[in-house]
């Protein structure tokens, strides 16, 4: 059963204070992301924290597309993150736009100008970075620092009536030039872009900064309490100041904490774009992306998702979080839930000489032993099955018990068999096996007379559904990572392995999105993609066990 108890931390303890103290009556957050790709891991962490937040003291949450850039952003990354949301289980109170404000924040830009707060500027990208300063040294005042209110408001003006090339001028605020935070020292607030948007069309050309009109939107929709990750603790003396000189009724406040890193993940939109971009993957949603569509492609259920989300908690300071984390809260899911099967990824063919020819036995199995509601099902058996290659060696090591010339094994919910011939092709590869089998040690009949050491599954060659297999390992490796070498110079080339195989005949009407155990290889996901009427493909979700403890 999914465990939905909130753990305390400090953001939670500043809400119940607020709550306390009166300060607020009604607690409203938002999850505000760019559309400018899809949604990762990371953001799912951001997500469980507002909705369940607001959730646990009877508040609201807000969908906000920050949608304010209109040269990355599109309609396709809109839906995909409202899809992604949906699919984690939450459902927003309110679906908003930044561009739903851009008339509103335009006039506070004016406000701004006429309070003597905000200048239109001429100096190029490049000279602004260079008047910027840094750290150890103060910045200089921009030569257009000090124009008239009139003179700005009427550029200004005219910037938006598009009289003006892209980066010819820009409106900045009038701040601090010596400040010791450079995020102060007269930020940009709007700049010109003759680019058409995806929610207003061609009714702009000037589009406002993030800083500038993150703070106003959390203002205008009365937003409690702006969570955001730790790179923005240093810009919310500037997310207070944009609020206070604009004048907003509504002050709320920026509480930062730490985003997620994992192990072999990387966490960044704009490098997760470059592996779609450069086809090392087959899109947002390849399983081995860490984005939500990618994960929900591989396998994982949202449970396992707001599972581990849960128990990494919040907190401030950064750390690394292991993979095997993630994984571990999949198995845990799956074990509980998902029916097993038998499939053979490398197959071997066997032949039980003395089996009747012709004869098919339908054999019981168990659809998932800890869970006796999911019931039995039935697996034909037959003279001719597969095994898998690795469970066969003619010349084996000690304590290798499967099978081998002169051993004896058991097949799983079968009977004992015996390897008495090992066939060859031209190229001395072993093709064939050629076996006995003991028909007074049939499985649940209580046999009781000698032991085997080893159980192997198997698949019935007569009934096997041909199945392709997918098997992933990390895209990218922490062990190769170095400055002299680009993000694209860390890729794993071996994260894919793709093996034609067969799964038991009671897997042939499985559908995308199906999940299950088989047996020994770990858990498989139905791939929703390469899938067709005629073609299975399942995509290894994750190995079957792990060393990884909680």
């Amino acid at each position: 059963m999914e465990n939905k108890a909130i753990a305390s931390n400090f953001i939670r303890n500043i809400v119940i204070e607020d709550l306390e103290s009166g300060k607020h009556d009604h607690i409203i957050t938002r999850f505000p992301p760019e559309p400018n790709g899809y949604l990762h891991i990371g953001h799912a962490k951001a997500i469980v924290l507002n909705f369940e937040l607001a959730d646990e003291f009877g508040g609201t949450t807000n969908l906000r597309f920050d949608d304010t850039n209109p040269t990355k952003e599109e309609m396709e990354y809109v839906e995909a993150i409202k899809e992604d949301v949906k699919w984690l289980g939450y459902e927003w109170d309110n679906l908003c736009y930044a561009s739903d404000y851009f008339e509103e924040m335009y006039e506070r830009a004016i406000l701004l100008i006429k309070k003597g707060k905000a200048f239109v500027c001429d100096l190029s990208p490049e000279e602004i970075r260079e008047y910027r300063g840094t750290l150890t040294e103060p910045g200089k005042e921009s030569p257009y620092r000090n124009r008239s209110v009139e003179e700005n408001l009427d550029l200004f003006q005219r910037m938006r009536a598009g009289e003006f090339k892209e980066g010819e001028r820009v409106l900045r605020a009038k701040i601090d030039m010596a400040s010791p935070n450079l995020n102060m020292r007269d930020p940009v607030i709007y700049r010109i872009l003759h680019e058409s948007h995806q929610n207003t069309g061609d009714k702009w050309c000037i589009y406002p900064m993030y800083d500038y009109a993150h703070p106003l939107e959390d203002a205008i929709e009365n937003i409690t309490h702006s969570l955001c990750t730790m790179e923005f603790e240093d810009h919310r003396p500037l997310y207070d100041w944009f609020i206070r000189e604009c004048e907003m009724e509504s002050q709320p406040r920026q509480i930062e904490f730490a985003r997620l890193n994992l192990t072999n993940t990387v966490m960044s939109k704009r490098l997760l774009k470059q592996l779609v971009d450069n086809k090392i993957v087959d899109g947002w949603d390849d399983p081995r992306m860490p984005t939500i569509a990618g994960l929900r492609r591989r396998g994982y259920t949202p449970a396992s998702i707001r599972n581990f989300c849960r128990e990494i908690g919040v907190a401030k300071n950064q750390s690394v979080v292991d993979t095997q984390m993630l994984e571990h809260f999949i198995r845990e899911d799956l074990n509980k839930n998902a029916p097993r099967a038998m499939a053979v990824l490398k197959p071997l063919k066997v032949v039980i000489t003395n089996y009747p020819e012709g004869q098919v036995e339908m054999l019981d199995a168990e659809n998932n032993p800890d869970d006796p509601s999911m019931g039995m099902r039935k697996i034909p058996f037959s003279r001719e099955i597969y095994i898998e290659q690795e469970d066969f060696m003619e010349n084996p090591p000690k304590k290798y018990f499967r099978l081998f010339p002169g051993n004896e094994v058991r097949l799983k919910h079968a009977y004992f068999i015996k390897c008495n011939e090992v066939i060859k092709d031209e190229e001395g590869n072993v093709v064939e096996l050629r076996c006995t089998y003991d028909p007074e040690t049939k499985s649940g009949t209580g046999f009781t007379g000698r032991k085997v050491k080893g159980t192997i599954h198997w698949v019935d060659a007569k009934h096997a559904i041909p199945t392709e297999f997918r098997l992933y390992e990390p895209l990218i490796l922490d062990d190769e990572q170095d400055e002299d070498k680009s993000f694209l110079d860390q890729i794993n080339s071996n994260s894919l392995e793709i093996l034609q195989g067969f799964v038991e005949n009671n897997l042939k009407d499985a559908k995308p999105q199906d999940k299950f155990q088989l047996f020994r290889h770990g858990y498989f996901n139905v791939d929703p993609y390469y899938t067709t009427d005629d073609k299975l493909v399942f995509n290894r979700i994750v190995s079957l066990k792990s060393s990884f403890k909680l």
